[in-house]
Formats: structure tokens, C-alpha cells, sequence
């Protein structure tokens, strides 16, 4: 899924909350090789970004990775199990409000 590019990069925040939600880099990798894009946001700054889901042991995990295209480097910029009565059975579309 990410095999474009040269690095992948975990960013402070995101090591910060993984700790805290007791995610760890295997889980992360796992979600990037073998997920699902489910939302893009080309305009994020400072890079565009996508919101991947993956599963770990039947377990839903959303990673938002951002995109250097220019220094072929991927950022992990957090990881999170999705809340479920925040996100739908599937946990691809957010519940209406």
C-alpha cells in the first residue's frame, strides 16, 4: 500500500498517542501494508494525507499517514481505534450526528 516510498517516519505525536492507547509500530506497519485508504485529504498541510483502516486481530485501526512526495517519505501522524458510536458497523464512514 505504501511501498512508494523510501521512509516511513513515525511522528512524536504519533508515538505519544500510540503509547497512550497501547498501539504499537508492528500494529501501525501492518495497517499500511495491508489496509485500506478510506479518505484522502489532498489539501493537508504542510503535506496531503490519508486515513487507512486496517485490522489487527479483528480489531479496527485507523493511521492517518501524510505523504513527502518530494523526499519519498511516508509520516505516520497518529494512530486510533475508532470510537464505534463514532464511526459506523464497518468503520469506514462516520455515524451522522
Amino acid at each position: 500500500m505504501v511501498d512508494a516510498f523510501d521512509d516511513i517516519l513515525f511522528s512524536g505525536h504519533a508515538l505519544r498517542r500510540m503509547f497512550q492507547r497501547g498501539i504499537i509500530r508492528e500494529q501501525v506497519k501492518g495497517v499500511l501494508s495491508h489496509g485500506e485508504t478510506i479518505a484522502d485529504y489532498p489539501d493537508d498541510s504542510p503535506y496531503p494525507s490519508r486515513l487507512i483502516l486496517g485490522f489487527v486481530d479483528s480489531m479496527p485501526l485507523h493511521v492517518i499517514f501524510a505523504e513527502d512526495r518530494d523526499l519519498k517519505t511516508g509520516i505516520i501522524v497518529t494512530a486510533y481505534i475508532p470510537d464505534v458510536s463514532l464511526w459506523g458497523d464497518d468503520f469506514r464512514r462516520r455515524r451522522e450526528t
